[in-house]
């Protein structure tokens, strides 16, 4: 038996008529009763009664007819299945990100990119920037969200998805606590809550190259990993910090944010997107799309 001849067997149990289930069909009737001759002599029982009305199902037809149904059924899940894997739109995507990514980036393209593919199946991993490019290599995870700059890698590419200024953090109770905005080099005799040099080379670099511009190198009390810390350990009065404007989003009554009148402090903080170059992983292209809007 052909899969058509189901299709077609269904439409005229539907219908209850050969002729209107030609029309729906877009086949010639004496075509579809010679088809429907052919099932029945497959499956070696009369399948439908013709009558005055049209034609009804036999026990034979009932019986088949569920069975008939699941098969069009699965058969139509099949394709579909098929198609959004073809077109990006199912499978799976492990991403792996830094905890400042929570604070706008992820929020905002997460939820909506849920709904737009809703097949796509998303697992979130937090780690740092270095250990997650790591993890990236090694196949680990298929996408990465990490605090740029990034060295440069064949094997990998990237695109910035969020770009942000630098702001002064310090504690409520710092003699700059109540600046709405200040020079950088006015922080020349401050200590600083700086970023771990081994574990965030890119916010490490990118901070003494600001300090640098301003015409000091920073005195550096404490060393920190994540955003999250350094601004817990300004709160703890260890020094002030440049963070990520984003920052601010989530409030801290022991720390106060001074916007940076330098030049150099805007849009100099990144998020980047890198993946594996040329990867054949559709949905992190749809991904990408979706953090690009």
């Amino acid at each position: 038996m052909r899969f058509r001849q189901f299709q077609q067997f269904v439409a005229i149990a539907e219908a209850g008529s050969y002729r209107r289930a030609a029309e729906t069909l877009f086949i010639a009737q004496p075509a579809l009763s010679v088809s429907m001759q052919k099932l029945e002599h497959e499956m070696g029982a009369q399948l439908f009664e013709r009558g005055a009305r049209g034609v009804t199902l036999t026990a034979a037809g009932h019986a088949l007819l569920a069975d008939a149904r699941r098969v069009l059924f699965h058969a139509d899940q099949a394709q579909r299945s098929v198609r959004l894997v073809a077109h990006g739109e199912s499978g799976s995507l492990r991403l792996g990100f830094v905890g400042s990514a929570t604070y706008a980036l992820l929020p905002r393209t997460i939820p909506p990119f849920r709904e737009r593919y809703p097949d796509i199946e998303v697992s979130l991993l937090e780690d740092r920037s270095i250990a997650l490019l790591g993890k990236l290599k090694n196949n680990a995870i298929d996408a990465a969200l990490v605090r740029g700059p990034v060295a440069a890698d064949p094997d990998l590419e990237s695109w910035v998805v969020e770009r942000d200024d630098f702001v002064l953090a310090v504690n409520h109770a710092h003699p700059l606590a109540g600046q709405r905005h200040i020079a950088l080099g006015a922080c020349a005799d401050y200590p600083f809550v700086m970023y771990s040099p081994g574990e965030v080379p890119g916010l490490n670099s990118l901070v003494l190259s600001l300090c640098g511009q301003a015409g000091f190198a920073p005195v550096v009390h404490q060393e920190a990993v994540q955003v999250q810390t350094v601004v817990s350990l300004v709160a703890s009065d260890m020094g002030v910090a440049l963070v990520p404007g984003v920052t601010r989003a989530y409030t801290n009554p022991h720390v106060r944010f001074v916007e940076l009148s330098d030049t150099g402090a805007r849009q100099a903080v990144s998020l980047l997107l890198v993946t594996h170059r040329n990867s054949g992983c559709l949905p992190i292209a749809r991904l990408r799309d979706c953090m690009l809007e």
